[in-house]
């Protein structure tokens, strides 16, 4: 087996080894589309249409492609749902290749969401639409962190909760008093807000339009997170479960994938919402962190629920980075027991790292990738660290002089964007280079297989569906094929997590018998 392994295995061993052939990336993943010149004579825009753009952006040819079709962003389809019954709503994703946004006919009112990694391709469709007559309104977290960047570039900014500014802003467009600028907070009752428009999604270029959020916010302030930012305060809000339940249950998909910062931030409410989606026979991911695991019960409840995957925000496997981030996480030492735990109930751990903390040397990529398989974690994500605009880890960055540039579009944590304190930029680029081709070779992929046999075979398919098939992905996005590719794993998963939760749910029958008679029994299943 060893010497399997060993032939199987293409990469070297040094993080930093060199020369290393470059990643394939096709133009259509690393350029937007080009935008047509505005027909001459075309006619004004059309009274009571708007249109909510979601821009291209770069992908980082390290990552699967698949990611980017997983699941649809809430953001949009949150602020349609709020559009009033008489305004005619439209949703384009540039991410989907099927190139330039819709300009016929021309739409009265264009919504674009700007992060600032594609902040450029947001003002670049902003002034074509404004050239061409329509009203643009620029929101989200960019608009947020640096409104007066965002400003000249649309006719009105949304800094802050858009769901509820849209009807406000649609009303004084209808009156033709619209304001340069719109504010609301996050305080109100989340539950106020209306369900998102799914219907607007275009179900095919998706493995799931069911992405749902029943939670808003997060019990940790990161100081590398986005939800640090400056301006930014969003209190834990959530809905009821039996809405969430009808959300998943009426979009007819499979497959759910929660898109909520933290799902698991409060353990009373994460236990009524399994109870609410166990009828259902679905199955669901989400993020999570890792206190879940501080009750068992609560991970068995998630398996009956439908759970068959986590993501979780590990960051680092180092105590004094973790501190120094303001992370509060069980002790680095004891992740393994707790991935155990969601492996021992049939949960995919897809963990999630940033590299380039203070605390990171030359040893932290092999020690961290060696410590991944050793835990046979069936996926892994890897971030650069990267200070966002508004963020402490940003001012403490620029205090210290440590930032290289202001380019934005390279605020993706694919990039350095400043110099750490134990590695070179290059050497952190290296690093975070060589632990993708690392951990997504044949040899790594075979090393962290599932000891179970019967979950070999979903677990390779995913594995090189997702991370090992972007040339695939490329024509699969484009030919609007990606639910067709995916539904039978989907499907494949989720009878094999039923069957697994019938034999779950005999065991803790037998142990209720158990119990009734005073026979003693584990504790956990």
């Amino acid at each position: 087996m060893n010497r399997f392994v060993s032939w199987l295995e293409k990469v070297p061993d040094d993080p930093f080894y060199q020369p290393r052939p470059p990643l394939w990336l096709p133009r259509e993943m690393s350029q937007a589309p080009g935008l047509p010149a505005p027909l001459p004579g075309r006619r004004p825009p059309e009274p009571r249409t708007s249109l909510l753009i979601n821009p291209f952006y770069a992908k980082s040819p390290h990552g699967s492609f698949g990611k980017h079709v997983l699941t649809p962003t809430l953001a949009l389809t949150s602020v349609a749902g709020a559009t009033p019954a008489h305004w005619r709503v439209r949703y384009w994703d540039e991410n989907l290749l099927q190139g330039p946004p819709p300009n016929e006919p021309v739409p009265e009112v264009v919504g674009i969401t700007v992060h600032l990694t594609f902040a450029r391709r947001a003002y670049e469709l902003a002034a074509w639409y404004r050239a061409q007559g329509s009203k643009v309104i620029l929101g989200g977290l960019h608009a947020l962190s640096c409104p007066e960047e965002v400003a000249p570039h649309a006719d009105a900014v949304a800094v802050g909760d858009g769901v509820q500014l849209w009807p406000e802003i649609l009303q004084d467009i209808e009156r033709g008093r619209l304001k340069p600028r719109y504010e609301a907070n996050y305080e109100r009752p989340y539950a106020l807000d209306p369900p998102p428009r799914r219907d607007l999604l275009p179900r095919k270029n998706f493995l799931t339009t069911a992405s749902l959020i029943a939670t808003r916010g997060c019990h940790n302030r990161c100081d590398f997170c986005y939800l640090s930012t400056e301006g930014l305060r969003l209190p834990y809000r959530v809905r009821d479960p039996e809405d969430i339940r009808r959300q998943f249950a009426a979009d007819a998909q499979p497959y759910a994938v929660f898109i909520d910062n933290n799902l698991g931030s409060r353990h009373d409410y994460l236990r009524s919402l399994c109870r609410a989606l166990r009828p259902l026979g679905k199955i669901w991911s989400a993020a999570v962190t890792l206190d879940v695991t501080d009750e068992p019960a609560l991970v068995r409840e998630m398996a009956l629920a439908g759970c068959t995957g986590v993501f979780i925000g590990f960051e680092s496997i180092m105590d004094e980075n973790l501190v120094a981030a303001r992370k509060r996480t069980p002790r680095a030492e004891d992740y393994a027991r707790r991935i155990r735990l969601f492996h021992e109930h049939g949960i995919q751990v897809n963990g999630s790292f940033v590299v380039g903390f203070d605390g990171d040397g030359k040893d932290t990529f092999a020690t961290l990738a060696q410590w991944i398989e050793a835990n046979r974690m069936e996926c892994a994500t890897f971030h650069i660290l990267t200070p966002y605009p508004g963020t402490p880890l940003f001012r403490r960055m620029e205090t210290e002089g440590r930032l290289l540039h202001r380019d934005w579009e390279k605020y993706d944590t694919a990039h350095v964007v400043f110099r750490p304190k134990r590695l070179t930029p290059e050497e952190l680029l290296l690093g975070y280079d060589w632990l993708y081709r690392r951990l997504f070779s044949h040899a790594s992929i075979w090393r962290r297989r599932p000891a179970g046999v019967a979950a070999l075979p979903a677990y390779f398919a995913g594995s090189y569906l997702y991370k090992r098939s972007n040339r695939l992905w490329r024509f699969l996005i484009r030919h609007q094929l990606v639910q067709t590719a995916w539904r039978p794993l989907v499907e494949l998963t989720r009878w094999r997590h039923l069957a697994y939760r019938r034999r779950l749910e005999a065991q803790l029958e037998t142990q209720k018998r158990l119990a009734v008679c005073g026979t003693p029994f584990p504790a956990s299943v």
